[in-house]
């Protein structure tokens, strides 16, 4: 096996393990990140209707206005206030975190720092 996919499957069951315990309601929806090379997204997904309720990216023109990169620290902080203020305006002030079985550390507790100070509980 190469190292690559041996990489992508570790990736994936810890994914796994995450959302067999992380759970969105409507009550508490479900804060989802995922991280890739180039750029970072976020969702607050209703697991329980399976809707998303709002999302950001390092893709969104609010973002891309600014002109910075979309794979650094500073651009997942951007993205976690982009997405903090947009589910505060639908309402939703407490969510869990779903970090995608990607470690707490770096772009992912970044954008997790940012959506804090946006007002989001979790």
């Amino acid at each position: 096996m190469d190292k690559t996919k041996a990489k992508t499957e570790r990736l994936a069951r810890r994914h796994r393990r995450v959302r067999g315990k992380v759970f969105g309601t409507a009550d508490r929806p479900r804060l989802c990140v995922n991280r890739t090379n180039a750029n970072i997204y976020a969702q607050v997904i209703n697991d329980e209707t399976h809707t998303t309720i709002c999302s950001a990216s390092t893709l969104d023109a609010e973002f891309r206005a600014t002109g910075k990169l979309g794979s650094n620290k500073e651009a997942a902080q951007f993205v976690g206030d982009l997405i903090g203020k947009r589910a505060v305006e639908a309402g939703v002030t407490k969510v869990c975190f779903d970090r995608g079985g990607h470690l707490y550390h770096g772009r992912v507790a970044a954008l997790a720092d940012g959506a804090r100070n946006a007002g989001l509980e979790f």
